[in-house]
């Protein structure tokens, strides 16, 4: 895909697709946001544990099902505004050499996009978190998260939603308790002096641990599907995947969305600002 060029309003470079079918969409004609967050396993359609096994190829190598796989995604993805990606592949021999974030924003319609690499093993893999977005953002900043291995990252950004300042964080944090209580203690830092805040993404642990047992307690954020499972995907037992928002914004709607197309589900929010 070409017509990419970097958007100066942002401290990274959102890049902006340039397309004459795609219709922008200004935030004073947002009063509600519709938000999603997605651990995509990089194309990779998981149904059972066993395929974690008999599909394991599937991250080393490219697969013609993939490329289907994330059709179906972007057509789950056109419903948003707002959407935080997590296991991601920026472009290598697995993926087809495609970078699936800028992928699923050409073919959902997103004018913005950004693609945060957080191992990059060259041809072999580019692992990544990514935003799309409807709205510009004001702006957008890259931030390596702490931990007992690196990898790890945060999307920072910043929205006028409504007339409002609204600070969206988009992460995929560590699977140990040590290293995910480092990478929160960071990101409380970051949303200090903010009004609004969302915090999205693969938290890898449940709600209330995070909000009465990590460095978020007393930060006033509520989970707004608090005990509802997003994996496995197949058989959800266990909620890894949340969205939290301050108290000042208000959840008109919240879903886990049954489309077992990676190991974990989709969960999807429609807020508005009191």
């Amino acid at each position: 895909m070409n017509g990419l060029r970097f958007s100066p309003s942002s401290q990274v470079g959102v890049r902006q697709l340039k397309n004459n079918h795609i219709v922008e969409r200004s935030a004073s004609a947002h009063p509600q946001l519709k938000l999603l967050s997605f651990n995509i396993q990089v194309g990779i359609q998981t149904g059972r544990y066993h395929h974690y096994v008999t599909r394991l190829w599937q991250h080393f190598l490219p697969n013609p099902q993939r490329n289907d796989n994330l059709q179906r995604i972007a057509r789950l993805l056109k419903q948003y505004d707002l959407v935080a990606l997590q296991e991601v592949d920026g472009g290598s021999l697995r993926s087809g050499y495609i970078n699936q974030i800028e992928y699923l924003a050409y073919q959902g319609g997103f004018p913005y996009w950004y693609q945060q690499l957080n191992r990059d093993l060259g041809h072999f893999a580019q692992h990544s978190n990514g935003l799309l977005s409807r709205l510009e953002p004001e702006s957008l900043e890259d931030h390596k998260l702490p931990g007992l291995l690196p990898g790890r990252g945060a999307i920072v950004s910043r929205f006028n939603f409504s007339g409002s300042p609204l600070l969206v964080v988009m992460m995929h944090l560590s699977l140990s308790r040590r290293s995910r209580n480092l990478q929160l203690d960071y990101i409380n830092e970051l949303m200090q002096d903010a009004c609004h805040v969302v915090l999205m993404g693969d938290m890898n642990t449940h709600a209330k641990q995070l909000l009465d047992n990590s460095p978020l307690s007393g930060s006033g954020l509520v989970a707004a599907h608090e005990g509802v499972p997003t994996f496995p995907s197949w058989r959800p037992t266990r909620g890894l995947d949340h969205i939290l928002v301050s108290s000042g914004l208000q959840v008109d709607k919240v879903d886990v969305i049954d489309y077992p197309l990676s190991d974990h589900l989709p969960i999807s929010l429609e807020l508005s600002v009191r």
